[in-house]
């Protein structure tokens, strides 16, 4: 198989492109919720919505197939991104409420989903995503789903922006943190409802963590960070179903379409990470050299080194 093939000519397949449209959606959103995320410091949140998704999924799947997936995922979502808050904002730990959303709702998928006929089958389908075999009238629920987490999200930034940087600041000013938490939350649960049932539930984190780390690490301007995560989120969604149907077409090896793409988001961070530590390395080299030769230079002229 070339390379144009694997790139671009395995589009042309039903299953291809609509692995690829649902990918690019989620890339959008990750784009924006992603780096909030990041900036706030939400990642041990996401992880507990992330499986308090799961009973929703489970209770989605066994009561109407595939098409109930993204329903009862989205039912549950909404209810932990509000329990969650509410029980942050009451006093309790963050980290053990998170905690206690997080194996709770866990084990409630479970024994769900062990109630059903094929238990295995359906508990890997809800774990590892069904990427590849996403039908069509998933589709539109799984845009509508990332266009409100889109909506939510861009329609409270700057509130978001202000509590990420500044959380004192904004309540003085009168940012409602219940408010503002609540809407991110909610914004977060319905970006993890999209992206389980794609890449699977405990392949989530990845989706929505790894492209706003990744454009922390390119650039420093904030207006830059929501672009650059959107790009690199659509981008290695696109190289990751790309080499997944080249390796298991070309080379009859099977690869699961999720846990490719999210190897290439990984992948990608790593050596976004290793380039960053390069040239901070270089440039550390270069300013300690310029400054040992200026010192040099004013010992030379007899000047005094400060």
């Amino acid at each position: 198989m070339s390379i144009d093939q694997m790139l671009f000519g395995a589009y042309a397949l039903p299953f291809m492109s609509r692995a690829l449209v649902a990918m690019l959606a989620l890339a959008l959103v990750a784009g924006l919720i992603g780096v909030l995320v990041n900036l706030r410091g939400l990642e041990f949140i996401s992880d507990g919505l992330t499986h308090a998704v799961f009973p929703g999924l489970a209770i989605g799947f066994v009561a109407g197939g595939e098409p109930g997936l993204v329903i009862g995922a989205t039912i549950a979502a909404v209810i932990a991104a509000v329990v969650l808050t509410l029980v942050s904002r009451a006093g309790v730990a963050s980290d053990s409420a998170i905690a206690i959303v997080l194996t709770g709702a866990f084990s409630i998928g479970v024994l769900v989903v062990s109630g059903g006929s094929d238990f295995a089958g359906q508990l890997e389908t809800l774990l590892f995503g069904r990427l590849l075999t996403i039908d069509a009238e998933t589709i539109p629920l799984l845009l509508a789903v990332c266009a409100i987490a889109l909506a939510l999200a861009w329609g409270t930034r700057s509130r978001q922006l202000f509590r990420a940087f500044d959380p004192v600041g904004s309540e003085a000013a009168g940012v409602k943190p219940l408010a503002t938490d609540l809407v991110l939350n909610v914004a977060i649960a319905l970006v993890v409802v999209a992206a389980s049932s794609t890449v699977g539930s405990l392949l989530v984190l990845a989706v929505l963590i790894v492209p706003g780390a990744v454009a922390r690490l390119v650039t420093t301007s904030l207006l830059a960070l929501f672009p650059i995560a959107g790009l690199y989120a659509a981008l290695a969604s696109w190289l990751g179903l790309s080499i997944g149907f080249g390796v298991s077409v070309g080379a009859g090896v099977d690869l699961p379409g999720g846990s490719t793409v999210v190897a290439v988001f990984v992948a990608g961070y790593a050596l976004v990470l290793a380039t960053r530590l390069l040239v901070d390395r270089v440039r550390a080299i270069r300013r300690s050299a310029a400054g040992r030769a200026r010192r040099e230079a004013v010992a030379d002229a007899g000047g005094v080194v400060a």
